[in-house]
C-alpha cells in the first residue's frame, strides 16, 4: 500500500489537517518526502484506525499516546489499567449526564405545571 496524504486521510475518514495534527502530536509518523510527495502505508493506516477507535472509546490523545507506547512494549497490565481508568471516567460522566437529565426533566415538569412567575428553567440557569 502506497498512498498520498489525501488518500491516507480518506482511508481513515478524516481530513488532511487531522493527519497533520496527529503528526504534530507525535501520534502518527511524518514520512520522508520522496519524489511525488510523502507516502503512507498499511502500518500508518493501522495506527490511524487505532487512534480513531481509541477516541471513540473515550480516550484522550495523551492516553492514546500511552496506549501506542504500550503496544510497542506489549505491557498488557498497563493496558488493562488504562482501560479500567477510562471506564471509570466514562461511568462517572454517565452518572453526571444522568443527573443533568433528571434535573432537566424536573425543570421541564415545573415549567409546564406553573403559569405564573419566572420560568423555572430560566431561573435555574440564573436568568
Amino acid at each position: 500500500m502506497d498512498m498520498t496524504i489525501g488518500k491516507f486521510a480518506a482511508t481513515g475518514k478524516v481530513g488532511v489537517e487531522t493527519i497533520r495534527f496527529y503528526q504534530r502530536k507525535g501520534l502518527l509518523r511524518t514520512p520522508k518526502r520522496l519524489e511525488g510527495g510523502r507516502r503512507y502505508g498499511s502500518e500508518d493506516v493501522r495506527r490511524l484506525l487505532f487512534i480513531k477507535q481509541a477516541q471513540s472509546a473515550g480516550f484522550t490523545l495523551e492516553e492514546i499516546r500511552e496506549l501506542l507506547d504500550l503496544d510497542a512494549s506489549d505491557d498488557r497490565e498497563r493496558a488493562r489499567e488504562a482501560a479500567r481508568a477510562r471506564l471509570a471516567a466514562l461511568n462517572e460522566r454517565i452518572s453526571e449526564l444522568n443527573r443533568a437529565r433528571e434535573a432537566l426533566e424536573r425543570l421541564i415538569g415545573e415549567c409546564a405545571s406553573g403559569k405564573k412567575g419566572p420560568c423555572p428553567i430560566l431561573a435555574s440557569f440564573g436568568l
